[in-house]
């Protein structure tokens, strides 16, 4: 992003978009980046994925720090899933460089399908 305009603008109200998800819903945030920066920035998909990851990072340690200071949140609950995240996370991150990126669109857009569901049928 090259000037200060609407460019700009995209990007403070993308990100405020993904912080808002994050703290309303514990995550969700890559879901408005995503394809913001593909089409705002005119980043490609695996770009646009890994500065999504940069960009959620923070924005999740906000947001665990708000519902851990205000009561919300369950230490002996998250930590397995924790460590099954950071695992998952460092298979993930080695696997994406080869993956093929239609399949990964299919499977996010998959992954997007049966959590609406769940929530719908919850």
């Amino acid at each position: 992003m090259k000037r200060f305009g609407t460019e700009r603008l995209w990007a403070l109200l993308s990100g405020g978009g993904a912080g808002l998800l994050n703290g309303l819903f514990g995550g969700g945030g890559g879901t408005v980046l995503v394809p913001l920066l593909r089409e705002k920035c005119g980043l490609d998909q695996r770009r646009a994925f890994a500065t999504s990851v940069a960009v959620i990072l923070p924005l999740c340690v906000l947001s665990a720090g708000i519902y851990l200071w205000r009561g919300g949140m369950d230490w002996a609950v998250a930590w397995p899933y924790l460590a099954g995240g950071c695992l998952g996370g460092v298979l993930g991150g080695r696997w994406f460089k080869g993956a093929r990126m239609d399949w990964l669109r299919r499977i996010f857009a998959l992954l997007l399908l049966y959590g609406g569901l769940r929530s719908l049928l919850a």
